[in-house]
């Protein structure tokens, strides 16, 4: 993978950038008005969708790719694949905070694509946080 836009609808691209912005759309940001949305992959190829929710008191701010990988991993989930990400209301690509990155090298994610008003880009997570910290 590269970090070039993707063609529309390679590895199903479109669709999981379609599941992020509808997630996105239930985003809760009052504060921000910033919102995303995410759907992660898990190894068996189910989608589990997420949407930041923001807090009056920031640090207890949940972001869209938390949301979604928290959902993963409360059905069961254990390794996911890819995650994407989509940002309604910024003309820039919205990337995932450092914290979310970490999220992802806890759960093995190799592929993240990131929606923008160019369309998607598509990364390795090794690429967005080339030394994750692993505990094992």
């Amino acid at each position: 993978m590269s970090t070039e836009q993707s063609r529309a609808g390679q590895d199903g691209v479109a669709e999981l950038v379609a599941e992020a912005r509808a997630a996105a759309a239930n985003a809760y940001a009052p504060y921000s008005r910033f919102r995303v949305g995410a759907v992660v992959v898990d190894e068996d190829g189910n989608h589990y969708t997420g949407a930041n929710v923001e807090n009056s008191a920031y640090g207890s701010t949940i972001c869209a790719e938390g949301s979604a990988i928290s959902r993963a991993v409360s059905a069961g989930a254990r390794r996911l694949t890819t995650v994407a990400v989509s940002c309604l209301d910024s003309e820039e690509p919205g990337y995932p905070c450092g914290n979310c990155r970490q999220l992802m090298v806890e759960f093995g994610v190799q592929r993240v694509i990131v929606d923008g008003p160019d369309g998607p880009r598509e990364h390795t997570l090794s690429e967005l946080i080339p030394f994750g910290f692993r505990f094992f």
